[in-house]
């Protein structure tokens, strides 16, 4: 592990300003399961699409039920060491920005303060009718009163709060909806099929603008609103390093890659770094 850890102290000594992009990879070691394998190719069946969720109403009990039985493991998720040693990295001025593919805000309960959440936050939900917002802690006490025959259910976790559960009993499971009007709950993320906020989107930009350099982090890139930024990193000139287990889309486009677990080189890059 000495090797690639000095490897990444040089690559943060020679560019001070790094714009951090971390993904799936970053949360494994909290027991969150990631999406894909070495190669890059997604684990499961296929994930619920925007327009599928808001069209179905069978999409969004399919989506309810396996959130209802996977979102305890997510809420009681702790930072791990990676999370803390990017929030460490903050702390001393050494980042331009931070910008996270996760959905889990385990970086913010680690202390990083600016984080702009690419694909939203899986801890917030919003009605689609009068835009309330609801914290999704309060949405799991709606679930559990509304559907207590699913109390004793136990499955296989599934990134991101989802589970492993396909019951045949899912006609009968009721759907929470908006306290004020009714109104059609949905997950404050961003859906496959569904695009990043052009706002945010812009932010992760001006992030990168800011910066003299990319460390991606956990993620194999095959989502293109990350590999976008790297993308446009290498365009402007300014180098990627990554730490990931195995491939990503932007391998052509890298510096270098340390193939290591980011909660343990990110520990050894701080000391190195002091």
């Amino acid at each position: 592990m000495n090797e690639p850890a000095e490897e990444l102290s040089l690559f943060l000594q020679r560019h001070d300003r790094l714009l951090v992009l971390t993904g799936a990879g970053m949360s494994t070691a909290s027991g969150i399961p990631g999406y894909r394998d070495r190669e890059g190719v997604r684990r499961g069946r296929a994930p619920i699409e925007g327009p599928q969720f808001r069209s179905s109403e069978a999409v969004r009990q399919r989506y309810w039920a396996r959130s209802m039985i996977g979102w305890p493991l997510l809420s009681k998720a702790q930072p791990n060491a990676g999370h803390r040693s990017v929030a460490q990295l903050e702390a001393c001025g050494r980042l331009a920005g931070l910008v996270t593919q996760n959905v889990d805000g385990l970086h913010q309960r680690a202390g990083s303060r600016d984080v702009v959440e690419l694909h939203g936050s899986i801890h917030r939900v919003r009605c689609l009718a009068c835009g309330a917002g609801f914290e999704r802690a309060a949405i799991q006490a709606m679930l559990e009163a509304l559907n207590p025959f699913m109390a004793e259910i136990a499955a296989a976790p599934a990134p991101d709060g989802d589970a492993h559960l396909e019951p045949d009993f899912l006609h009968d499971f009721h759907l929470p909806a908006c306290t004020h009007c009714g109104g059609m709950l949905m997950p404050d993320v961003v859906f496959f099929g569904d695009g990043v906020p052009r706002a945010c989107a812009e932010r992760a930009e001006s992030k990168l603008q800011e910066a003299d350099g990319v460390l991606v982090i956990g993620s194999s890139l095959m989502v293109l609103s990350s590999f976008r930024l790297c993308r446009m990193a290498a365009e402007a000139g300014k180098p990627i390093a990554a730490i990931n287990l195995g491939k990503t889309r932007a391998d052509h486009l890298l510096s270098f890659k340390v193939d290591a677990e980011a909660e343990q080189i990110l520990p050894a890059l701080v000391d190195r770094l002091g």
